[in-house]
Order: C-alpha cells, then sequence, then structure tokens
C-alpha cells in the first residue's frame, strides 16, 4: 500500500485520541470557569437586580413591617414568629431570587440569625464599611421607628447598592436583638463585634434606625474621630450623643463603641423614648429621601482613601 493510502486511517486514528481529549480539556476549563465565576458572582452579588429607591418601595416594606408584621421580639410566642418572619422576608428580599445577594446566616446568642451581605471591594485587602440594622422592635409595639424605617432604609441601601463598585467593601448586618431589652442586646452586639473583626478594623460602621423624621441625617458618635463624621456635609448634621441617645448607653452605636468599634448612630431624630407610642408608619417620602442621603454617605465611606 503506498504512503498517500496509508495517511487516511493515520488520520483518522489521530482523531479517534484526540477528539476525546480536546473533549475533557474543554469539559474541564467549563467546569473551573462556571466555578471561578459563580464564587465572582456570589462575592458581588447579581448587579442586574439593583433598585433604585422610591417612596412606593419604602412604603410597602414599611407596611409590611408595621401593619403585617407587627411586633417582633421574643417576649410572647406570637412576636417571635413575626420576628422569624421578618429574618425569612429579609432574606426573600437581599437574596438570589430578588436582589441577588448570597445571603449568610451567622448564628446569634438565640435561635435568630445574624443575617449579612458584602459588596466585595476593588482593592483588598482593605478596610471595610459596615452598616447595621436591627430587625427587632420593643415589647408592646409594632416598632415603626425603632426600628422598621431603619430597616427599611437598610435594605433599601443595600438594594440600591448591588451594582456599585469601591475601592472598600461593603458589609450589611442585619441582627435580631437591639430594642428589646429583655432579648440578649450584648450578646448579639459582641457576636457582631467579632464577624467585623474577622476582617479587620473597619473604615466605618454605621447603625441604622429612626429613619422617618427627617429628610436629612443625623449623626451621632461617643467616637469623635470616626470617620463619616467628617462626610457629612449637605446629607446632614452632627448631634450630641446626649441629645439623641437620651443621655442613656443603650443604644446600638454606644454599646458597639464600649466594646471597642468607631460606630456612628445615623438616624433621622432621637431614640424613641419607652413611653413614646411607636405604632404608625413614618412618611414614605421622607424615609425614601433619608434613605437617600444614607446612600451617599455609605458611597463617601467607601470610597475614601
Amino acid at each position: 500500500m503506498s504512503g498517500e493510502g496509508r495517511e487516511g486511517p493515520r488520520r483518522v486514528a489521530w482523531l479517534l485520541v484526540l477528539l476525546p481529549l480536546w473533549l475533557l480539556a474543554s469539559g474541564a476549563g467549563a467546569v473551573w470557569y462556571f466555578l471561578h465565576a459563580e464564587k465572582h458572582q456570589e462575592l458581588r452579588g447579581e448587579r442586574r437586580f439593583a433598585r433604585a429607591v422610591s417612596g412606593e418601595m419604602m412604603a410597602d416594606d414599611l407596611r409590611k413591617l408595621v401593619e403585617l408584621i407587627g411586633e417582633r421580639h421574643a417576649s410572647s410566642e406570637s412576636a417571635a414568629r413575626n420576628l422569624t418572619r421578618t429574618a425569612s422576608m429579609i432574606e426573600g428580599l437581599l437574596g438570589p431570587g430578588n436582589t441577588g445577594y448570597a445571603v449568610r446566616r451567622a448564628s446569634g446568642p438565640g435561635e435568630w440569625p445574624l443575617l449579612h451581605v458584602t459588596l466585595a471591594g476593588d482593592k483588598t485587602p482593605a478596610p471595610a464599611v459596615w452598616v447595621v440594622s436591627s430587625y427587632d422592635s420593643r415589647p408592646g409595639s409594632p416598632g415603626a421607628e425603632a426600628n422598621a424605617s431603619g430597616l427599611a432604609a437598610t435594605l433599601a441601601a443595600a438594594q440600591a447598592l448591588a451594582g456599585a463598585s469601591f475601592p472598600a467593601g461593603i458589609h450589611f448586618v442585619l441582627i435580631p436583638h437591639a430594642n428589646d431589652p429583655d432579648s440578649p442586646v450584648l450578646e448579639t452586639a459582641a457576636r457582631l463585634r467579632d464577624l467585623v473583626r474577622q476582617s479587620g478594623e473597619p473604615r466605618a460602621l454605621l447603625c441604622v434606625e429612626a429613619m422617618g423624621a427627617d429628610r436629612h441625617l443625623w449623626l451621632s458618635s461617643r467616637d469623635t474621630a470616626a470617620a463619616p463624621l467628617s462626610l457629612a456635609h449637605e446629607i446632614g448634621v452632627i448631634r450630641g450623643v446626649e441629645d439623641v441617645c437620651l443621655s442613656d448607653d443603650a443604644d446600638l452605636a454606644s454599646v458597639l463603641f464600649e466594646m471597642g468599634l468607631p460606630a456612628v448612630r445615623v438616624a433621622t431624630r432621637a431614640q424613641v423614648a419607652p413611653e413614646e407610642p411607636d405604632n404608625t408608619p413614618p412618611d414614605a417620602a421622607v424615609t425614601a429621601a433619608a434613605t437617600g442621603r444614607l446612600i451617599e454617605l455609605i458611597r463617601r465611606c467607601a470610597a475614601r482613601p
């Protein structure tokens, strides 16, 4: 048989050897790319789900928290169920089926988790920005300002920033105990402190509450050198801690400060007094406007050198 005649079968043999190898290599490459892209997507969130703040959206979230869910704490069986419902609502709003974040559940001192989502920064490692809000209420109240408005504002900020990119990473954490004095508030704050310190010293730590009384922010902190205080121009004012915390150290920012963190309280009014009614959802347009300023404050904190 001539050399030319033998060439055809040889080519076929080589193809039979190389084709499976090519399929194996391309398949392995596709799997690697999928896993790599999935991990990258988990860290950065689904950008296509970012949603702008609106009065209509804010009104809907406030109505659900105050009127449909109601009291959210562990001091009664019905309110405990509502606390669980609120945690599920948060996971649904921020999770893969809606905003697109990977929602992590950090165990707390009780049965309710600390819910944590992250926007990865462009410069790693770098000090991160932490935005914290509670999802409970005090007993006997649906907690319109303590803390449905703070929670709704924090959720809206996380949704609005889902597609953003900053030098610093941004962590949003929703905690289950801060307003009910009979709940494990200090233990929950300590768990939050440990979570923050796992990422090193924070660039900023914003504790969001009572966001429905004014369009401009009130910033206060027992750490007078806290970075966000210097970034409030045109979006808020600095208030003395004694004025906004009613001469009490029970607010979350003060508790975290005593634990060694540079926490700043971000709100639009003083703390809700124990005897003050807190049953009516605040004006949604006002809360949405204040939330827009909260988002700008987060942007400034995450972008600063």
